[in-house]
């Protein structure tokens, strides 16, 4: 794997992410902001946070597949969250564990997550941007 995550001495350990990634593979891979929909651009999770966040998360991992990596190469998340608020949390939570599960992996990332008034079409409530490294 070329990504090592860490929690640094001197900073908060949090246990749903990781403060940094050291990266040392050859390959950067960008991926474009992955919403809840399937392969056919059908809208999963309508209304449901959790779902849609889910169906993000399996998005990210399908598209690093692609081109020979796995949801372990990402460095950093970037989770964008319509009209966010400290409750919705539990949301998140429950629809990263459902991906994780169903990928057999750890999610803890390097991740930033704002709060924005809105995404690209109505129906989305989160949008999920990864960069990856790959040997």
């Amino acid at each position: 794997m070329s990504v090592t995550l860490v929690n640094p001495e001197g900073l908060p350990k949090p246990e749903a992410y990781r403060q940094l990634s050291i990266a040392t593979g050859s390959k950067l891979v960008f991926l474009a902001g992955q919403v809840a929909r399937d392969a056919d651009g059908r809208p999963v999770g309508a209304g449901d946070l959790a779902a849609q966040v889910e169906q993000c998360y399996l998005n990210v991992a399908t598209a690093l597949a692609e081109v020979g990596g796995s949801f372990d190469d990402v460095a950093k998340l970037s989770v964008y969250v319509v009209d966010w608020t400290p409750d919705k949390m539990a949301l998140l939570g429950e629809g990263v564990g459902r991906a994780a599960e169903k990928l057999g992996v750890d999610p803890v990332k390097p991740i930033t997550l704002l709060g924005v008034a809105a995404l690209g079409e109505p129906d989305l409530l989160v949008e999920v941007e990864a960069t990856a490294v790959l040997d």
